[in-house]
């Protein structure tokens, strides 16, 4: 029974030092902060700085649809590009299905492209 339960004793020793660990990425930056005085806040350091103006409107305004449409087809694309690396690296070892597999792939995503093209999500005004 012993010997069962010291079976566990490398799942338990992971456990705790990755406990440690999580809470010394945790606890160590808000003591360093305290420490130097980077958490004590001042009008300059809480003034805007992303576009360099204060903001005229309402944070909370929304943006147009079409933001987003063109955000997601940059992410879908920008996979799609991702996905061709490993596939001509390993299309020696794949072989024809390989290559029929990703032809397939860039197929749908040609028709995908075409139809957002047409349905004028590219468009921007």
């Amino acid at each position: 029974m012993a010997s069962a339960a010291a079976g566990y004793l490398p799942i338990l020793l992971f456990l705790i030092v990755a406990l440690g660990l999580s809470a010394a990425f945790v606890v160590l930056p808000m003591l360093t902060a305290k420490l130097t005085g980077a958490s004590n806040p001042y009008p300059d350091k809480l003034a805007e700085y992303e576009c360099g103006f204060p903001a005229f409107e309402d944070s909370r305004a929304q943006f147009d649809v079409r933001f987003y449409l063109v955000a997601i087809l940059f992410i879908v694309f920008d996979l799609e590009a991702a996905f061709l690396f490993p596939w001509a690296v390993s299309l020696k070892h794949t072989g024809l299905a390989g290559w029929a597999s990703m032809m397939l792939f860039l197929v749908e995503l040609a028709l995908g492209f075409v139809y957002a093209w047409k349905k004028g999500a590219l468009e921007w005004e």
